[in-house]
């Protein structure tokens, strides 16, 4: 609030710092809080809080016997509540000085945990859709305390005096607003209604709304919460937690894990997506905090892994921060947020001891996100590996269906390249798995933490071409010709070719060519480039030694048994180009420019021997 003027004093001099209140209003509004729609919420907390001084006064009364009554017409929005109230002095203490707060009052410090709010500045919010507060209070400390009215307005003035107990014939505290014209988005009736059970449907006091059409107020939460209800039976527990779960989140859960930390008084339901969910993506989780909601986006209540779950909570010594709209990172909400992590892997062991059924649902859905945490939680990865789904040779399976026909599992590097060897491999008997997905690779390689009587071996290029069967030697030595004009024709590509037999026939040829192999090849040869003379001949001597592709020609298969009889060498080289590049696509991996020129090149020259042919 803005201080008269201070006239210049000497140097050294104490000032006080002038607080423009329009100014701090509109920092409020467009950098603290996310809505005007907040300053319900603290209206209500502050009430609340006011509700728990009082029990701190009277404990023997009913936890019922006070409550908080929403009044909202149009013209006005009206607040009131039966908590302890203030004294002249607590007005001026609390609320006319900015970044003080009777909940940090000395004799409340050691009660601090009991009150949601601990910034002082929750009453100004009501500035975002109001010009003027109107405050009725009297306190329940002093016997026939007066009560007290405060008036503060958006210009930073306000005044105080005292009124008759008749004013205010019971303790407890009323705040009034009369709306901007600009406001009524956000005080309408219906718009308060709605906000009041938005943020307060979980609040333990009694809160009710009249909107002057009907005698009584209506009920705002007019049931606890569901965790704190009882049950005739676990399954009647578990189906209303669920209809709840569905209610609030708007999805039918897969399954709902309850939630329970007595130490920081938490309760509360963790939902299962139904469906999954873009590997991570972190859904928000509807936070409360001693009732009152805190946040719907609140994304650090939960590891990153755990993005197949919603929660709904109610806590009790979880921190809010200043805008109180998200959770302030402590060594508390670490410690939660393990916990809570901690609880999801008991409910998978569980799923996956007891309920086969629903675990083949989970991990059809969310089979990333279980893999992502058996990476980094041995007692996950031993429990689910087995069951996880994985692309083999075999099709989609389990590595315990694929370990049951395989003892050795070879896993490939990238999708590519099982791509490049699946068809063939598969006819060779070989069991290969592709660990070109995220995390996949890395979850093969320790299946023998499981299944002992499994080995596990990345696939080299050369073990698949031992599987496959060399042609006689009348064969090579009649094809000898037309390999050596397909590996001058391919040298550009650091290909070799080499003359092989193997199922299925109708695959004329099988291009072996690692992502590593490609990098390795493409940084010596701009090494050479780049340095030339010496060094260059050195570089280019070791670039021979790097990993060549390997273009595996069928012999079984009939095109390959006409192409390595070609005596005329310019068509030997285009159908060996032709060749390559066909296999190159097969691959499915990203074509290099030059490959594409060639397979465009090889296409043309072909079809233009066919035609010189005909004619």
């Amino acid at each position: 609030m803005t201080l008269p003027e201070t006239p210049l004093s000497p140097a050294g001099t104490d000032r006080t710092f002038q607080v423009d209140l329009r100014g701090l209003v509109d920092l409020l509004s467009h950098h603290l809080y996310s809505s005007p729609r907040v300053y319900l919420r603290e209206l209500l907390q502050n009430a609340v809080d006011a509700l728990t001084a009082r029990h701190g006064l009277e404990p023997a009364a009913p936890a019922d016997a006070f409550g908080i009554r929403l009044y909202a017409d149009g013209s006005v929005v009206r607040v009131e509540d039966d908590g302890v109230g203030l004294t002249e002095a607590d007005v001026h203490t609390f609320l006319a000085t900015i970044g003080r707060s009777s909940k940090r009052a000395d004799r409340i410090a050691e009660q601090r945990a009991d009150f949601i709010g601990q910034f002082g500045i929750g009453l100004l919010s009501c500035f975002l859709v109001a010009d003027e507060i109107h405050v009725l209070s009297r306190s329940a400390r002093t016997p026939d305390a007066p009560v007290v009215e405060w008036r503060g307005r958006g210009d930073g003035s306000y005044t105080v005096r005292t009124l008759p107990s008749s004013a205010h014939p019971r303790p407890g505290t009323t705040v009034t607003l009369t709306p901007r014209a600009d406001a009524g988005e956000w005080t309408r009736p219906a718009q308060v209604h709605a906000l009041a059970r938005h943020f307060g449907s979980l609040l333990r006091h009694p809160v009710t709304f009249d909107d002057g059409t009907v005698g009584q107020g209506a009920a705002v939460n007019p049931e606890p919460a569901p965790w704190s209800r009882s049950h005739p039976t676990p399954g009647a527990r578990s189906r209303a937690l669920a209809a709840y779960g569905e209610d609030v989140l708007g999805f039918t859960p897969l399954d709902t894990i309850e939630l329970d930390l007595p130490a920081v008084g938490l309760k509360g339901i963790a939902c299962v997506l139904s469906e999954a969910v873009p590997a991570g993506r972190r859904h928000g989780h509807r936070v409360h905090v001693k009732g009152m909601l805190l946040s719907e986006q609140a994304e650090e209540i939960l590891p990153e892994w755990a993005f197949f779950v919603r929660c709904v909570i109610d806590a009790e010594s979880l921190r809010p921060t200043a805008s109180r709209e998200s959770l302030y990172e402590d060594d508390t909400l670490a410690a939660v947020r393990d916990a809570l992590a901690e609880r999801l892997r008991t409910w998978i062991a569980r799923t996956a001891a007891s309920d086969p059924d629903l675990l083949g649902r989970f991990l059809q859905a969310h089979h990333l996100a279980v893999k992502s945490l058996a990476v980094h939680d041995d007692e996950i990865l031993r429990m689910l590996l087995p069951w996880l789904p994985f692309e083999t040779t075999a099709g989609h399976a389990t590595l315990d269906e694929f370990a049951r026909t395989h003892r050795t599992v070879l896993v490939t590097s990238s999708v590519e390249e099982f791509r490049q060897v699946a068809a063939i491999a598969s006819a060779a008997g070989l069991g290969v798995v592709n660990g070109g997905y995220t995390y996949d690779r890395e979850l093969v390689h320790r299946l023998p933490e499981i299944r002992p009587e499994v080995s596990v071996a990345d696939l080299d290029p050369a073990t698949l071409t031992a599987h496959l069967d060399p042609v006689d030697r009348e064969t090579e030595l009649a094809a000898a010709a037309y390999l050596a004009q397909a590996r001058d024709a391919l040298a550009v590509f650091d290909c070799d070719v080499a003359l092989r037999t193997f199922q299925p026939a109708s695959a004329p040829a099988l291009l072996l060519d690692s992502r590593e192999a490609r990098h390795e090849r493409s940084r010596s040869q701009l090494a050479r480039e780049q340095q030339g003379g010496l060094w260059g001949d050195i570089l280019g001597h070791l670039r021979q030694e790097a990993p060549r592709a390997q273009l595996i020609l069928n012999q079984l298969n009939p095109l390959v048994r006409t192409a390595v009889t070609i005596d005329e060498p310019e068509l030997a080289r285009t159908s060996a180009e032709a060749l390559y590049g066909q296999a190159a696509m097969l691959s499915r991996r990203p074509l290099r420019p030059a490959e594409s020129s060639l397979i465009n090149r090889s296409f043309l020259d072909l079809l233009a021997h066919a035609l010189r042919k005909d004619s």
